[in-house]
């Protein structure tokens, strides 16, 4: 190989070269990470055009000849990625943009991996060391030559813009840069492809203005530290603040203060500082605050206080800046918080009224709930035994019997009637009666379970659902029942002898409580009740005092 085949790999060694510096003289983040994988990919063209010379076989010379025009390509759209990062110009990012960027660069990229029918490039010879380009090459230029005047436009909008003096030096840089690999582009194109019947092949033009603009990427990332987070929000974060900022060293000198400092005090850098000056002692607050500043500087120390100029309402944070557990400086922050102790004093004041408002309004709030719960023991329960009503144990039953159970639910119902109790009434009146109903009551309510549900179930019939109870159990506590009630003996007024009564009673035990479906657990239960209820007749009809019981 001559001379003039080895400028494309010094080339790709040059840019090796700056992407070990990149990578040694930066602190790494993840912008850094992504440009080094940039960069990476700008050796691969120099790199590309010596391996191809070195090989004989043409299917080989073939593939770096298509592994360098797919980097070009994808490498100019991530040019232009990388000049709206730099320039600043973010609303260029939007999904549209970049779909517009990266989505010619693909295509053309597939037009040349297939190259079909040798449209872009031919061999020569037999070999593509010299070569001939088809329409899919010149597509290939074009689409290159406007991303490269896209890059261009979007240097103009940075430098018309307002941030344009502070991000001068480094769109200056890229604008060289881009120019560089644009320049030496185009002369490869004029000089080895135009004019190459009539010129001898001059090597590493692209190579060349691909270093050239690399050179002005490292420039710019290393000398503006473009890619420093610290420095952007260094630039752009602390000026847009709303309070002010102070820093200081160790001799209280200003090292560095924002804009929104500006309405409070009229330092410069280099000027002492003096806390005293600003906030004359003239209260104890104030005071307390000051000894604290001077004598314990390695401490936070914070006021809210009034402004020398009477009108404006501060909020002053003094903390250390340390290093090494060493004091370097101080960061003083000015907040302006007049509207907010305004506010402060307006909401304080509302309160007092709002919590007048509340003391009333809570008073309200207990009578009402006071009369809901009443009025929902009513509508659950029996106004003169204070049981249940029918209507709430149905409510309890229907809720049961649609519960989805994976075991059988055995349970129980007992409907009760007090034997002769018309006898009652007419002898004694309905007063009397009326309380041989609550007597009744109370004996069966003392004897039966926590989970048990007694309800009336209408005039001197009651009715008691046993959960979770087998058919032994409830005959069981049927019994108990019959014999508590046969001997309870009832006092009433006007009436000489103690009044008893016995109770016949029905018993139904279920195997398993539960509906078909829950739009059938009305109907189950009116057919359970009318089983029931057939069970009370018979144990009526037998002769009363006594248990019949029936299973299901």
């Amino acid at each position: 190989m001559d001379l003039g085949s080895w400028i494309d790999l010094i080339m790709c060694f040059v840019l090796f070269l700056l992407f070990i510096y990149i990578f040694a003289s930066v602190t790494v983040t993840r912008l850094h990470k992504v440009y080094l994988g940039f960069h990476f990919s700008m050796m691969i063209w120099p790199y590309c055009q010596f391996a191809m010379k070195t090989v004989d076989e043409p299917v080989f010379q073939l593939f770096y000849v298509k592994a360098a025009f797919v980097d070009a390509s994808l490498l100019i759209a991530g040019w232009i990625f990388f000049t709206i990062l730099i320039s600043g110009q973010s609303q260029f990012l939007k999904r549209k943009f970049l779909i517009l960027l990266f989505l010619p660069a693909v295509f053309s990229s597939l037009g040349v991996i297939l190259n079909p029918n040798e449209w872009f490039v031919r061999p020569v010879n037999g070999g593509y060391v010299e070569r001939i380009y088809g329409p899919i090459f010149w597509i290939n230029i074009s689409i290159l030559v406007i991303h490269a005047l896209v890059s261009l436009y979007i240097i103009y909008v940075a430098l018309v813009s307002d941030q344009a003096s502070r991000i001068k030096s480094q769109i200056m840089s890229l604008l060289r840069g881009i120019l560089a690999v644009t320049i030496f582009l185009l002369l490869d194109i004029l000089l080895n492809v135009v004019l190459d019947d009539y010129l001898p092949v001059i090597p590493g033009f692209t190579s060349l203005g691909i270093v050239i603009s690399a050179i002005f990427f490292v420039i710019t990332i290393h000398q503006d530290k473009v890619f420093d987070i610290v420095t952007i929000a260094h630039q752009d974060i602390i000026d847009t603040m709303e309070y002010g900022i102070l820093v200081l060293d160790d001799q209280e000198r200003v090292v560095e203060m924002n804009q929104a400092l500006h309405p409070y005090s009229k330092l410069r850098p280099g000027d002492r500082f003096h806390m005293e000056a600003l906030l004359p002692g003239t209260n104890d607050a104030i005071r307390t605050f000051l000894d604290k500043y001077r004598e314990h500087p390695d401490e936070l120390a914070e006021i809210e206080c009034l402004h020398p100029r009477g009108h404006l309402y501060l909020s002053i944070h003094a903390a250390p800046i340390m290093v090494s557990s060493v004091r370097v400086g101080r960061t003083i922050t000015f907040q302006d918080i007049t509207e907010l102790r305004r506010l402060i004093d307006e909401t304080n004041h509302q309160n007092t009224i709002l919590q007048e408002r509340n003391e009333s309004l809570i008073k309200v709030q207990e009578e009402l709930f006071q009369t809901n719960r009443k009025l929902t023991k009513m509508a659950i329960t029996d106004s003169l035994t204070e049981c249940y009503n029918r209507h709430y144990l149905t409510q309890q039953l229907e809720r049961e019997v649609t519960e989805s159970r994976e075991h059988p639910f055995p349970s129980a119902m007992i409907l009760i009637d007090i034997d002769f109790f018309k006898a009652v009434n007419d002898r004694y009146g309905h007063l009397a009666g009326d309380l041989v109903i609550c007597g009744t009551v109370e004996v069966l309510q003392r004897l039966l379970r926590e989970k048990d549900i007694l309800a009336r179930y209408g005039g001197e019939e009651f009715i008691i659902y046993l959960p979770d109870t087998k058919e032994t159990e409830a005959v069981t506590i049927a019994k108990q029942l019959k014999s508590a009630v046969a001997a309870n003996k009832m006092s009433i007024d006007n009436v000489e002898h103690p009044v008893s009564v016995t109770i016949s009673m029905g018993v139904l035990s279920i195997t398993d409580f539960k509906a078909g479906q829950p739009k059938d657990a009305s109907a189950y239960l009116n057919d359970l009740l009318k089983t029931v209820d057939k069970a009370l007749y018979a144990a009526k009809h037998q002769g009363r005092n006594r248990i019949v019981s029936v299973r299901r």
